[in-house]
């Protein structure tokens, strides 16, 4: 995009999609090619040892594993509602994790990380799978675990799913010269940028807001040119390109992902602001509640999201009969998709975690977590309200 354009919505609308006057035509274009022609032989080599070194395209695309135009508009798209230099996008927010740890073994023995983080994330980095173990820490304790062995500092903010924020600024300055990754799943680029606070990479499950109507699974890391040189190379390897058909439906979902963000964070704060309000309802979750968590929030965020989570006080047959009597949110794992969907971290997304550590992190057996969606609020109230009837009946039998 030019230099003057400066706002999200327009940026949302445009980035990615530059050249198509000059093509002809007004919707994007799929490249569903799986391999392309090379009748240069010596071009067709020396794009493969452009390819396979990690940079960002090749006189000729040779495999689709290793590029794929479609998925390169898409990462220019999002690069651009990141601030970033270029993108990298997976075939998994997962997959992308995966390649953020390979990307960074041979710059350390270990990395750091903050609780809590979604589940499988959190399980990935635990059971050192890929050669990278982890260390949990504080926030506060980065500044002394971190040493020249450090590889990469993990945070997830706001995170998953108890909507704790964490100050990116004041990791990143603890982190010293050690690289900063932010899964910013939740907040989106509409709601938060973190390269602007220091950041080097930010990691998103576009799965989820990116994606917006539960059916693309894909992952994308934001950062600099250099950086994704290795994010690439790992990609390569692996085989966890993103399909060019789920990158032509992330890119066709920018437009409206301003739009979508805003109403469903409306949304949730009327139904934050009832759920404060229900004696079934021990405590409600959501960034910036309590002064500190706000000044967080304020410094790096222009609004708190969509996702919220609450605790039951009658813990998990509470929360078990929330999901079989819910009618018009759905029951299922999963967030930022334009419908609301409701789940149990303890006993689904973060059921991977050792029980003590689900404990420590605030994951208790009565959390739910809503990821709020666009239809009208009252609708949303009036099914909760008929599902904590249900208890109530319940507990009154």
């Amino acid at each position: 995009m030019t230099a003057n354009t400066s706002h999200f919505e327009t940026l949302g609308v445009h980035a990615g999609r530059e050249d198509l006057k000059t093509l002809g035509v007004h919707a994007l274009p799929i490249d569903l090619s799986t391999t392309y022609p090379i009748t240069d032989l010596a071009m067709g080599t020396e794009s493969l040892d452009t390819l396979v070194a990690g940079e960002r395209t090749a006189g000729n695309p040779v495999y689709a594993r290793l590029y794929n135009p479609t998925v390169a508009r898409f990462e220019e798209a999002l690069a651009a509602l990141e601030g970033a230099q270029t993108s990298v996008a997976y075939s998994s927010g997962m997959a992308a994790m995966t390649a953020m740890i390979l990307a960074r073994k041979s710059f350390g023995n270990h990395i750091l990380g903050v609780r809590p983080i979604y589940g499988t994330s959190d399980h990935l980095l635990s059971c050192d799978l890929l050669g990278l173990p982890i260390r949990w820490v504080m926030a506060d304790e980065i500044a002394s675990e971190v040493n020249d062995k450090t590889a990469l500092v993990i945070i997830e903010t706001p995170a998953n799913p108890t909507l704790e924020l964490v100050d990116i600024a004041a990791v990143v300055k603890a982190a010293g010269d050690v690289p900063v990754m932010v899964d910013s799943t939740f907040a989106t680029p509409v709601l938060q940028n973190p390269l602007r606070q220091g950041a080097r990479f930010v990691l998103h499950s576009a799965t989820k807001f990116l994606g917006g109507h539960g059916d693309v699974i894909a992952g994308v890391i934001a950062c600099s040119e250099q950086d994704a040189k290795a994010l690439r190379q790992v990609r390569v390897a692996t085989g966890s390109l993103l399909h060019p058909l789920a990158a032509y439906l992330l890119h066709r979902g920018l437009p409206t992902l301003s739009r979508r963000v805003l109403k469903a964070q409306e949304n949730a704060h009327k139904l934050l602001q009832w759920l404060q309000t229900q004696t079934e309802v021990k405590a409600v979750f959501y960034p910036g509640l309590n002064a500190a968590q706000k000044v967080i929030m304020q410094k790096q965020m222009s609004g708190g999201g969509s996702v919220l989570a609450f605790e039951l006080h009658a813990g998990y047959d509470a929360a078990a009969m929330v999901m079989s009597q819910v009618k018009r949110m759905t029951p299922a794992v999963s967030l930022g998709s334009v419908d609301t969907l409701i789940q149990h971290p303890a006993g689904l997304t973060h059921r991977v975690l050792d029980e003590g550590t689900r404990q420590k992190t605030g994951i208790r057996e009565g959390l739910m977590r809503v990821s709020v969606g666009i239809e009208h609020v009252d609708d949303l109230i009036a099914d909760l309200s008929q599902a904590f009837a249900a208890i109530k009946q319940q507990n009154a039998a």
